[in-house]
């Protein structure tokens, strides 16, 4: 199932690099800051059909579109372009995310980057990889490490809980980073190449695939209050390599 996956994922990702004019065909979806293009919504279309075609006693969780009731066992769940305003600005940060989720628990997961050609996935007790390769978390601790965040540009009622988490956490660590594509800030931490990441809400299609790469590395991830996440609901993320998940406390009651 993840190999068949990967091939999907893999076809989507060439929709994505092969396309253009991209500003032309961009509308905002009630802000400035939440644009959707031609693009999301093909890709979108393509993992549908091809997903369910793997699956097709599924239920489909996209971010386009509308979001019919959730009634069966399996979802898919889905992000087609993680991270689209960079991808109108041709940035080069954008992802594909697609996890199959079973009784609210991720089993396979696959983020794609298809600009930089990083494909991570997972299956639920086999590992993490990165282009096929096993992938670890980092042994850094907080004060030599990089913190990745967002910034609740979609629900900017938290935005003071936000950067009171920024500072504390900027005392307490090496760098920040914000790159704007929630799974890919996940992958990232999984791999290594960064230790911490924060946002005070995500959509259950930003954050699910990304959840069980990092688990599947040896990293933790929580909600700000350190309860679980709900995969198919919006939840806080905290998330961390092994070594710096205590960090949780300087930003719990924040």
């Amino acid at each position: 199932m993840l190999h068949k996956i990967v091939r999907i994922v893999e076809q989507a990702g060439e929709m994505i690099r092969c396309a253009h004019d991209v500003e032309r065909d961009t509308v905002e979806k009630g802000t400035p800051s939440d644009l959707v293009t031609k693009y999301d919504v093909a890709v979108q279309n393509f993992l549908h059909r091809e997903l369910m075609a793997l699956r097709s006693d599924a239920d489909f969780l996209g971010e386009e579109g509308e979001h019919a009731q959730l009634t069966q066992p399996w979802v898919w769940v889905v992000d087609p372009i993680d991270g689209t305003a960079n991808f109108v600005r041709n940035m080069g940060y954008s992802n594909i995310s697609v996890a199959l989720v079973h009784n609210g628990a991720v089993e396979y997961a696959v983020v794609y980057n298809p600009f930089r050609g990083d494909m991570f996935a997972a299956q639920r007790g086999k590992g993490a990889t990165l282009n096929g390769k096993p992938i670890r978390v980092s042994d850094y601790d907080a004060a030599h490490g990089l913190v990745l965040c967002g910034s609740t540009l979609y629900d900017r009622d938290l935005s003071d809980r936000h950067f009171a988490m920024m500072r504390a956490l900027y005392d307490r660590c090496a760098d920040f980073r914000r790159f704007a594509a929630a799974a890919l800030d996940l992958c990232h931490i999984a791999c290594g190449r960064a230790e911490i990441y924060f946002e005070c809400r995500l959509r259950p299609w930003d954050f699910a695939a990304g959840s069980l790469i990092l688990t599947e590395a040896g990293g933790y991830v929580v909600q700000l209050d350190g309860s679980p996440l709900d995969v198919l609901g919006n939840s806080s993320i905290f998330a961390t390599n092994a070594v710096c998940r205590d960090e949780l406390e300087a930003v719990r009651g924040l």
